[in-house]
C-alpha cells in the first residue's frame, strides 16, 4: 500500500486534471492505468485537519483539529496513545513508514513513531525551505525518526530516495508506506531555485511565482514517476495499491478551476481535489469514478484490504467496491466545517454539506447558498432562493452533525 499525499495542489494543477501549463505524464499515464475520481474531497480546507481524519478515519472535528497547526506549537495535535491507521496496519504485520510531512505534532508523544510508524524521514511542521530545511522561523526541521539530520538536498529529492530505500528494503514483506510531499506548498523554490532568497520571518517565505510553482509540480511528477518505476524494478506494481491526492485545494499560486475558491475556504476550490487510484488487475486501466468521495474513505479503504479492526466507528466508507468497478453505494452526505482558529481569529466560520448532487454552504453574515454542483461546478448561480425547504433540509443535517460531535458547535451563522 502507498499513500501519495501532495501538499496544497489545486484541482485542476494535473494535465488529466485539464491543466494547460503544467506537464505531468507520470501522473497522467497513473490515471490511465487506475482510475481517476472528479469529486474527491479533502476532509478539510487545510493541511492539518485533512491528516487527522486520514490518520484517524474520523471527522476531525471528533478530535478538535480543525485549523492547521502552527510553527513549534506543543501540547496540540493527533492525540496521543490512541488508534491510528499506522498502529493499525502494523498489528497486521505490515511494516509502515511516513516519508515526509506529519504536521499532525511536535511532542515526542504525537510524533510519527509514538503513532504507529516504524520509520519516519521528514519534517514535522507544515513546510520548510526545501534547501536548508528549516521552518519558517528559523528553527531546522528535518528528521530521521526521532532525531534531527542534516541532509544536503532539495527535499523532493530526499524524501523520493528514501521512499524509494524504503520499499526495496521491505520488498518481501507487506508494507505501507505514507508518502507525504510537502510540494508543492510554498515557499515556492522549484529543485533549480537554491539561490533565490527566501528567508524565514519574512514575506520571502509566501512570495514566488507561477513559474516556480509549475517547477515544483512537474518534478513532484517526476519523483512520482521514481517510486513507480521502483515498483516495477521490484517486481511489485501488479499487487501494489497506490493512491495519490491531496491535502486540500490550491492557494492562490495554484490552479483550482473550473471551481471557486481557494485553500482555507469551504467552496470547491478549497476542498475538492485530484485523486487517482492504480491497482492493477484490481482497477480498471482508464476508468472514472464520479462518485463523491473524501480523504477518511481512504482510510476505512486500507484497514479493510489489511483486515484490521478497529475499536470505534469509522466516519470514512470502505472504497473497495468502487475500486472493482461495482455498483457505488447509496447516496453519501459529506460534512465540513470551518472555524476561527486559536491565532488566526479573522477566519470566517462556514459550514457545508454535499448530498447528492447537492451542496449547502453557510459563511458569516452572507445569505445561505445552495448550488446544484452536477450543473453549476462553479458555483455561480445561488439557488437557496428557489428551494428553501431543500435549504431548511441541509441546515438540519448539518446542525444534527454538530450536535452528535464531542465538541462545542460552533455555527457559521455565529462570530
Amino acid at each position: 500500500m502507498i499513500f501519495i499525499l501532495a501538499d496544497d495542489l489545486g484541482y485542476g494543477d494535473l494535465g488529466c486534471y485539464g491543466c494547460p501549463d503544467i506537464r505531468t505524464p507520470r501522473l497522467d499515464a497513473l490515471a490511465a492505468q487506475g482510475m481517476r475520481f472528479t469529486d474527491a474531497y479533502a476532509n478539510g480546507p487545510t493541511c492539518s485537519p485533512t491528516r487527522y481524519a486520514f490518520m484517524t478515519g474520523r471527522y476531525q472535528q471528533r478530535g478538535g483539529l480543525e485549523y492547521a497547526l502552527y510553527y513549534q506549537e506543543k501540547n496540540a495535535g493527533l492525540p496521543p496513545g490512541g488508534e491510528t491507521l499506522a498502529s493499525l496496519l502494523r498489528k497486521t504485520g505490515r511494516c509502515t513508514a511516513l516519508i515526509g510531512k506529519w504536521h499532525l505534532g511536535y511532542d515526542p508523544e504525537r510524533a510519527p513513531n509514538a503513532q504507529g510508524f516504524d520509520h519516519f524521514f521528514g519534517l514535522l511542521g507544515g513546510n520548510h525551505h526545501y534547501f536548508q530545511h528549516m521552518d519558517r522561523l528559523g528553527h531546522h526541521d528535518l528528521f530521521w525518526n526521532e532525531k534531527a539530520i542534516q541532509r544536503k538536498g532539495y527535499s523532493t529529492d530526499l524524501l523520493t530516495d528514501d521512499a524509494q530505500r524504503f520499499l526495496a528494503e521491505n520488498r518481501r514483506r507487506p508494507f505501507f508506506l505514507f508518502l507525504a510531499y510537502n510540494a508543492p506548498h510554498f515557499p515556492y523554490q522549484g529543485p533549480r531555485d537554491a539561490d533565490r532568497v527566501v528567508e524565514p520571518k519574512s514575506p520571502s517565505w509566501q512570495s514566488g511565482t507561477r513559474a516556480n510553482y509549475v517547477s515544483m509540480v512537474e518534478h513532484l511528477d517526476k519523483s512520482v514517476g521514481r517510486v513507480l518505476d521502483e515498483l516495477d524494478r521490484l517486481g511489485l506494481a501488479t499487487n501494489t495499491l497506490v493512491v495519490f491526492t491531496s491535502d486540500n485545494g490550491g492557494d492562490p499560486m495554484g490552479r483550482n478551476l473550473p471551481l471557486s475558491g481557494l485553500k482555507g475556504s469551504l467552496w470547491e476550490g478549497g476542498i475538492r481535489v485530484p485523486c487517482i487510484a492504480r491497482w492493477p488487475g484490481m482497477i480498471s486501466d482508464g476508468s472514472v469514478s464520479r462518485t463523491p468521495i473524501i480523504t477518511m474513505d481512504w482510510t476505512a479503504t486500507l484497514l479493510a484490504l489489511a483486515g484490521a479492526k478497529t475499536s470505534v466507528p469509522l466516519d470514512g466508507s470502505n472504497l473497495l467496491p468502487i475500486l472493482r468497478g461495482e455498483t457505488p453505494p447509496n447516496e453519501r452526505t459529506l460534512f465540513w466545517r470551518r472555524v476561527p482558529e486559536p491565532v488566526r481569529k479573522k477566519v470566517i466560520p462556514q459550514r457545508a454539506v454535499r448530498c447528492g448532487e447537492w451542496k449547502y454552504l453557510e459563511e458569516y453574515k452572507q445569505p445561505s447558498r445552495l448550488f446544484h454542483l452536477a450543473a453549476d461546478l462553479p458555483e455561480t448561480n445561488n439557488l437557496a432562493p428557489q428551494h428553501p425547504d431543500r435549504c431548511a433540509r441541509f441546515r438540519k443535517l448539518l446542525d444534527d452533525w454538530e450536535a452528535a460531535l464531542p465538541n462545542a458547535v460552533t455555527r457559521a451563522s455565529a462570530p
